[in-house]
């Protein structure tokens, strides 16, 4: 048969049903010890790790076998490489396992192309000279009159 048994706010002993007192704040906490020298000490205020025959004093000074929660190591996700639209898996995977000199040169010539290309449009258009354009005189700022001007 198994015993529901409650813990002591302040020794963190066990209490049995039947045994110890509850003590409730002002602000709805409920407090639960296993006798009155519990109690006192905890309205005195005196705390529990420095009163040597609390639970918490014995777990500060290893007089108590604290068991150690062990993480659990998580999986490391493994990377897929999935196609993209219009480039294959396969050919994604080769260029990954090209050489840097092969992919700097491809880089190189593309940038290449790229500005002969600009160059020959720039060749295209004829040079436009200098145009003059008559630019309207801008209306100039009313002068700030503090309140004299007002109405």
């Amino acid at each position: 048969m198994v015993i529901k048994t409650e813990t002591c706010s302040f020794s963190e002993g066990r209490i049995y049903p039947g045994h110890g007192s509850r003590y409730v704040r002002r602000d709805g906490t409920v407090y639960t010890f296993i006798n009155s020298k519990s109690k006192s000490l905890f309205l005195q205020r005196k705390k529990p790790t420095k009163i040597v025959w609390t639970l918490g004093w014995r777990r500060m000074n290893k007089k108590i076998k604290v068991e150690e929660v062990a993480r659990r190591r998580t999986r490391k996700t493994a990377k897929v490489q999935r196609a993209i639209v219009g480039v294959s898996a396969d050919d994604i995977r080769k260029k990954r396992n090209q050489k840097p000199q092969v992919r700097a040169a491809a880089r190189e010539a593309a940038l290449k192309e790229a500005k002969d290309r600009s160059k020959a449009k720039k060749g295209d258009k004829p040079a436009a000279g200098k145009q003059n354009f008559k630019t309207a005189a801008a209306p100039r700022a009313q002068k700030k009159t503090g309140n004299r001007g007002a109405l």
